[in-house]
């Protein structure tokens, strides 16, 4: 086997593009293993790890392609590069906005050709800035996708749509329902009474997909970003999304879903839900709320809807537990979703006491920022997950493996397709690791939520819907206590 690796000064493509030639390349027949990405220090440990050696002054705007394969094999892979590359990039036939002949140039000449009152920015955060200034003078609400966007620059802009009679939902917003059109990672679910107000995206889908299984709707669901509750953003945009939906006449009951808030914001968000007239239920991952879960059934309840058994998929396979001391089995959550994973860390805290990591027990969210500089979101691209369920599965002190598979529109098209040989693989090499998976989506979602589920039972994992239920079974599991 040969290794090429080069690195091409100041070419930038998207992550997603990336994504695609990687797969693209590393599946050609005879080659070993292939990257393309971007240089981030992320990508570059990822390369390393891959035993590549990437030059010295390789940056974030720096391409770095690498690829192992045989003599001939390298060859035609590294002819074939270039054309991938462009045929990833390529925009969609048609030309540009609602089939004219060129693109617009900005966001404001976009939206002069256009019937919207929404516009969604996904650039490079540090960039995105100016877009958003322009969609909101043309008098477009936004939806901020991207993240890394400087924390003053979220705060003028939430200043600045506020003076508009508008909203800014995100940065760092990865989901959002206005109007029955999902926007980001939104799942296939009916319309309802129930309006959401997201600082999570996940928290929010995971919300979504619970009513939709009891048989209940959503209004709107809109997402205001991971920071809006936090101290410097202090809920802008979240009070304008309560104000927003208490006026909608199709909204019944709010929902507020967030990361853990700021205690001072989420006092300011309390008093200014006492002023509303839709009643408000909040899901907050922190010590003495509710859990998802327990939200959901809450609403359910409000509304004289009965709350069902919440769908659940029982591996054949039963891990053989050995023998030993309660917390002699560490158990290592790898979560794509922040919010599932604060709420996954608080029930377990609550379970087994404040100090988990001094007990080996780990929680890691993949969707972090600092996972997904220069690379896909893991919802989309699996591979730093994959790597680390292998390592996981590696370690002896590791006996129970928890994550979570999101489902929905902009999600990856089939993740039990990568992630259930690796589940498979991991459970043969290690007949006492349990793995517990739980599922956020609908039946109706592209990837098809059961036979997502029935692919991982099949694998060796127990699914549930409920991420709160799925957290309690790997804790009675790790604890050495039947399920």
């Amino acid at each position: 086997m040969n290794d090429w690796v080069e690195v091409r000064r100041g070419s930038y493509h998207d992550s997603v593009t990336l994504m695609r030639v990687s797969r693209r390349l590393a599946e050609r027949p005879g080659v070993a293993g292939a990257m393309v990405a971007m240089g981030t220090e992320l990508n570059r440990e990822m390369l390393a790890r891959m035993g590549f050696a990437v030059p010295d002054g390789t940056g974030p705007d720096d391409l770095v392609v690498a690829i192992r394969a045989d003599g001939g094999v390298l060859d035609e892979a590294r002819e074939a590069l270039d054309g991938l590359l462009t045929e990833a990039s390529r925009p969609p036939a048609g030309g540009g906005l609602l089939g004219t002949p060129e693109p617009p140039r900005t966001t404001r000449s976009a939206a002069a050709g256009a019937d919207a009152t929404v516009a969604l920015l996904s650039v490079p955060g540090p960039h995105v800035f100016p877009e958003a200034m322009d969609a909101l003078d043309a008098g477009l609400n936004v939806m901020i996708f991207s993240d890394n966007v400087p924390l003053a620059q979220e705060i003028a802009l939430k200043e600045a749509a506020a003076r508009r009679g508008l909203i800014v939902m995100g940065p760092d917003c990865g989901t959002a329902v206005v109007g029955g059109a999902g926007l980001g990672f939104a799942n296939a679910v009916r319309p309802g009474p129930v309006g959401v107000v997201a600082a999570s995206g996940t928290g929010a889908q995971q919300l979504m997909c619970l009513l939709d299984a009891a048989g209940t709707g959503v209004s709107h669901v809109l997402g205001v970003g991971g920071r809006d509750l936090s101290p410097e953003v202090s809920g802008r945009s979240a009070l304008s999304a309560l104000a927003a939906l208490d006026a909608d006449p199709g909204t019944e009951l709010i929902v507020l879903v967030s990361k853990p808030p700021a205690p001072q914001v989420l006092d300011l968000i309390r008093e200014a839900a006492r002023r509303l007239d839709t009643p408000v239920v909040f899901a907050l991952p922190v010590p003495g709320e509710d859990d998802l879960t327990r939200a959901a059934e809450k609403v359910l309840t409000a509304l004289g809807r009965a709350v069902p058994e919440w769908p659940r998929w029982t591996a054949a396979r039963r891990p053989a537990v050995p023998p030993g001391p309660a917390g002699a089995r560490a158990l290592r959550g790898l979560f794509a979703g922040g919010t599932l994973r604060d709420e996954a860390a608080m029930i377990a805290a609550a379970a087994l006491g404040r100090d988990l990591e001094a007990r080996g027990h780990r929680f890691t969210d993949f969707g972090d920022d600092a996972y997904t500089r220069g690379r896909a979101h893991p919802m989309i691209d699996p591979a730093l997950r994959l790597e680390a369920l292998r390592a996981e599965a590696a370690d002896p002190a590791c006996g129970v493996l928890l994550l979570d598979v999101v489902l929905g529109y902009g999600a990856e098209a089939d993740p039990a397709a990568a992630l259930a040989p690796a589940v498979a693989a991991a459970v043969r090499d290690r007949p006492d690791l349990a793995v517990v998976v739980s599922l956020c989506g609908t039946p109706a979602d592209p990837q098809g939520r059961d036979r997502q589920a029935a692919a991982l039972c099949e694998a060796g994992a127990d699914v549930f819907a409920s991420n709160a239920a799925a957290t309690r079974h790997a804790l009675r599991t790790v604890e050495g206590v039947p399920a």
